[in-house]
């Protein structure tokens, strides 16, 4: 990456290290336990570069804040509409396939395609 920073390189560190989908106040507040002088808008900025460049995957959430994860294999994500949990599940997508039949209905050429469905966890439901 252009322009090595010791600050961005932390991010994708938390990120990749992460189980459970930081929102960018978590990894903000992870990064400046280990960097005190790290500002909010440092890690703000950088976590949408990073997305930019394809470097970690923005989980955009309904409410609360949105959700990071680090892109180690192709997978796709379930998130509770009670508490706002992302669970990573894997699933054999025919990409190819959908990305034609998305074209032909819409003319929109498809450049990433995942699996994102809602609805409540186990946890939730015992409630």
């Amino acid at each position: 990456m252009k322009n090595y920073s010791r600050q961005r390189e932390e991010i994708i560190k938390v990120v990749k290290d992460s189980c459970d989908h930081p929102t960018a106040e978590d990894i903000y507040m992870i990064v400046k336990a280990n960097d005190p002088s790290v500002s909010r808008s440092t890690v703000y900025r950088n976590l949408g570069m990073l997305v930019e460049r394809n470097m970690i995957n923005k989980i955009p959430m309904q409410s609360g804040g949105d959700r990071y994860d680090y892109p180690k294999q192709q997978h796709n994500h379930a998130i509770c509409i009670k508490c706002g949990k992302v669970f990573d599940f894997l699933y054999d997508l025919d990409n190819e396939k959908m990305k034609k039949a998305i074209k032909e209905q819409t003319g929109v050429e498809i450049s990433d395609a995942r699996i994102l469905v809602q609805g409540i966890c186990n946890s939730c439901k015992n409630i």
